[in-house]
C-alpha cells in the first residue's frame, strides 16, 4: 500500500508499465502528455493604459474582459464596446467562449464570436435595453451529435467550476448570457446557476435585440480539471466553497460524513455508494463486492446516475451516504454532493491511468476536504485478459498504446474494460475506509 495524500493500493504492475511510476501532476495536463505550466503570452491590450482586454495566453481558456458601453447582438455573434477613452484605434478578435482551449472536438460545436472595439458609439447600433449590472458570456457546448453531451464530468470541469471561479465575486449581481445550450441542461442545474446570479439567463442564440452593459466577460477562466487554484481564484475561493455551495444549491443537509466510534459501525452503518456503471467499466461481480462490504460494515448503496437521472434526487442519494466508490469515469464525479470527511475510492483499471485518475478525481476529493482511497486492479481484476495476450503490449507496454494517442488509450482501457474485483484483496480498502470514519 504506497502512501500520496491519500491510500493507493496497486495491481501488480508488467516490466515497462508507466504505471509504476507514481510522479503525478498536479498542474495541468493536455491531449499530449507535455506537463508544462510554461506559455507564451499573447495578451490583447489597451494602448491607452495597458490593461488587458484579450487575453489568449491561458493553456485552458481565452478570455476577454470589457469595460465602457458594450453592445450584445445575439443574431450576428458580436460583441461591440465603446471604450471609455475615445482616442483608442479600432480592435477586433474572434474568441469561443469554452475553456476546452485546444480540444478542437468540443469546439467545433462553439459559436464563434466577434468582440470589435468601436470608439466612435455613432457608428454602433443603438440600445435596445440597458442593463446596469455585468454580464458574463460563455457557451456550454450542450449539442445533439455527442461529444460532451450530458456527460458529468464535463459539464463540472468544463463549465459549472470555470462559471464558479468566474462569477462568484459579482456575488448574484451578474448576467449570464449562454450560448449552444438546451433546455434540459438549462433545467438540470438552474439551482446552481441561481446560486451565482439573480437573474434569469439570457440565451445567446435566441436574442434579437441589442443588450447593453457596462460590463462585460467573454469566456470562463480555468484553472485546471475539476480544480481550482485558491492563489489565482477571485477571494482565494476553493473546492470545498464550491462543494459547499453546491450542497446548498441542491438542498443537501448533510455537511458532515458519519462520525464513528470503536465498534460503532455495528450498531451505526455508514452508507456505502457503489457507482456501478453497466456498459463499460463496469463491475463484473457486483454482488459479491456487495456481501463483502456489509461484511465490513457498510449498509450497501448500487446506483448509476445516467443522463436522463433527477439531479435533485441522485444527489440526495449521494449526500446520504459516507463512501463512494467506482471505477474511473464520469459518475464519480458525484463526489461534489458528498458531505465533508466522507471517503472517495477510486478502482483505476490497467492502462497506466493512475496519474489522470488522481487528476480528475483524487486531488479534487482531498481539495474539497474528503478522505481519498485509490486502488489500482491486478491483471486478474481486468477483462482485458480474456481478449490480449498477457505477454503482448497491452498489458507490458501500455505506454506503447498511449502513444497512439488519447483515441487508441480510450478505445481499449477505457471502452473495453471491465472489472472483476479481487474482493479479498480489496477488503482492506474498505477496512481502511471504516477507519477513515473514525
Amino acid at each position: 500500500m504506497t502512501i500520496f495524500e491519500g491510500i493507493f493500493v496497486n495491481g501488480e504492475k508488467g516490466e515497462g508499465d508507466p504505471s509504476s511510476n507514481h510522479t503525478f501532476d498536479l498542474c495541468s495536463q493536455n491531449n499530449g502528455g507535455n506537463n508544462t505550466l510554461s506559455c507564451t503570452k499573447t495578451i490583447a491590450t489597451d494602448p491607452s493604459d495597458q490593461k488587458p482586454i484579450c487575453d489568449f495566453s491561458d493553456q485552458r481558456s481565452d478570455i476577454c474582459e470589457l469595460s465602457g458601453t458594450i453592445r450584445i447582438h445575439g443574431n450576428s455573434s458580436s460583441i461591440i464596446f465603446s471604450p471609455s477613452n475615445p482616442s483608442q484605434q479600432r480592435h477586433s478578435w474572434t474568441i469561443k467562449p469554452h475553456p476546452r482551449k485546444g480540444d478542437q472536438t468540443a469546439l467545433a460545436h462553439v459559436t464563434e464570436i466577434t468582440v470589435k472595439s468601436s470608439p466612435n458609439q455613432n457608428q454602433t447600433p443603438p440600445c435596445s435595453i440597458n442593463h446596469t449590472i455585468p454580464c458574463i458570456v460563455f457557451s456550454s457546448i450542450v449539442f445533439s451529435t455527442g461529444g460532451y453531451m450530458g456527460n458529468l464530468f464535463h459539464d463540472f470541469t468544463d463549465i459549472l467550476i470555470p462559471l464558479f471561479i468566474t462569477a462568484t465575486s459579482f456575488r448574484t449581481q451578474v448576467q449570464f448570457i449562454i450560448s449552444n445550450v438546451q433546455p434540459w441542461w438549462l433545467a438540470k442545474y438552474k439551482p446552481y446557476l441561481h446560486q451565482l446570479s439573480s437573474h434569469e439567463i439570457i440565451k445567446f442564440d435566441d436574442m434579437e435585440n441589442v443588450l447593453c452593459f457596462p460590463r462585460a466577460i467573454v469566456g470562463l477562466r480555468k484553472h485546471r480539471e475539476m480544480g481550482i487554484d485558491s492563489s489565482r481564484a477571485p477571494n482565494s475561493i476553493s473546492m470545498a466553497d464550491f462543494a459547499a455551495t453546491m450542497r446548498k444549491s441542491y438542498g443537501l443537509e448533510r455537511h458532515k460524513a458519519i462520525k464513528l466510534r470503536e465498534n460503532d459501525h455495528q450498531v451505526n452503518k455508514p452508507r456505502l455508494l457503489i457507482i456501478a456503471r453497466k456498459f463499460t467499466r463496469s463491475f463484473m461481480n457486483i454482488n459479491e463486492i456487495v456481501k463483502m462490504a456489509e461484511e465490513v460494515g457498510f449498509e450497501a448503496v448500487i446506483a448509476e446516475a445516467e443522463v436522463s437521472s433527477n439531479l435533485y434526487k441522485f444527489a440526495r442519494v449521494v449526500n446520504s451516504c459516507d463512501v463512494i466508490m467506482g471505477v474511473h469515469g464520469a459518475g464519480l464525479t458525484n463526489l461534489v454532493f458528498l458531505p465533508a470527511n466522507a471517503v472517495v475510492i477510486q478502482i483505476v483499471p490497467l492502462g497506466g491511468l493512475e496519474n489522470i485518475a488522481w487528476i480528475d478525481f483524487g486531488r479534487p476529493a482531498m481539495e474539497m476536504k474528503m478522505r481519498y482511497l485509490q486502488y489500482g486492479i491486478g491483471e486478474e481484476e481486468s477483462s482485458l485478459i480474456d481478449e490480449f495476450d498477457r505477454e503482448g503490449p497491452v498489458f507490458r507496454d501500455p505506454g506503447s498504446i498511449q502513444r497512439q494517442g488519447w483515441m487508441a488509450l480510450r478505445k481499449i482501457y477505457l471502452d473495453r474494460q471491465n472489472v472483476r474485483l479481487d474482493v479479498k484483496r480489496f477488503r482492506s480498502v474498505l477496512v481502511q475506509a471504516i477507519q477513515f470514519l473514525h
